[in-house]
């Protein structure tokens, strides 16, 4: 019998001078791909590809899947940048571009966190790849994006001594401090996610995963991904609220991973409707 088999890649940028990296991890890894359906995996502001539930779901999804680091982060070139969301998107361009030359792969999922949900769902909206993709997993999606506004008053002092903010973080157990400018501020502010409302793919199955301790992304704002994605038609929408956790699903890590599972194989097998999700094999309420 086959063992899943996990290969790092280096992809060169199209449109940037660096290298996107990722992991490309394969249930059958003999067998070809060219037609074969796969699974994206996206991570938010200041992750990486294999850090939250990331790598954990990439190795129980029945189905192949790519997790890479957007440009900036962990071991991909180029510049991080806070309000960069358009450049993430490019970089999810090569990526679909690259499995799709190199292995013949067709996006069939998308498992976006945080940023990483932003950006996908943009790229569903906005691409040609992205009208044929059939789920869709929106983990602690920002929809309100002026709230990034909220708790930023104490940066004042460094954005009129410094021009920027210093925001050290620890990535892949390496400290690391990136810079916030405040044009970064005002342009993630501005960026648009009300197109999911008119754009996204009718036929898109999608579950929305939000903690209701989450002081980074306020839960409500998975309320109105419900409303906006939850009136389309063939698809469906599914919310599924984590009691006690935060933006990052500290601790509850396996139960997201079970949640998008037990979802994904309800949806394989034409059983979804819209509504509310809950875990444990008791589907929809």
């Amino acid at each position: 019998m086959a063992v899943r088999k996990a290969t790092k890649h280096s992809i060169p940028h199209t449109k940037e001078d660096c290298t996107l990296v990722g992991i490309l991890e394969q249930v059958h890894p003999d067998s070809p791909t060219h037609g074969s359906k796969i699974a994206l995996i996206l991570h938010g502001t200041m992750g990486h590809k294999d850090y939250l539930f990331q790598k954990r779901l990439a190795a129980r999804l029945p189905i192949d899947s790519f997790r890479f680091d957007f440009r900036g982060n962990h071991e991909s070139g180029g510049r991080w940048k806070q309000g960069a969301f358009r450049e993430d998107v490019e970089d999810l361009k090569v990526v679909v571009a690259y499995l799709r030359t190199t292995f013949g792969y067709e996006v069939d999922v998308v498992v976006g966190h945080s940023r990483g949900s932003i950006v996908g769902m943009h790229w569903m909206c906005t691409s040609e790849e992205g009208k044929y993709v059939r789920a869709y997993v929106n983990a602690s999606g920002r929809y309100r994006m002026h709230r990034i506004y909220d708790g930023t008053e104490a940066w004042k002092e460094e954005f009129d001594t410094k021009g920027y903010h210093e925001w050290k973080v620890t990535v892949a157990r390496k400290a690391v401090v990136a810079r916030v400018y405040p044009s970064d501020l005002a342009e993630f502010a501005t960026w648009d996610t009300s197109i999911v409302w008119t754009q996204f793919p009718p036929q898109a199955d999608v579950l929305s995963i939000h903690g209701l301790l989450d002081k980074t992304v306020p839960p409500f704002d998975a309320l109105i991904y419900a409303r906006a994605l939850g009136s389309r038609t063939p698809g469906t929408h599914n919310l599924h609220l984590v009691e006690d956790a935060d933006h990052n699903f500290t601790g509850r890590q396996d139960e997201v991973v079970d949640c998008i599972l037990e979802w994904y194989e309800a949806r394989t097998s034409g059983s979804l409707s819209s509504g509310i999700w809950m875990t444990g094999r008791r589907g929809k309420l």
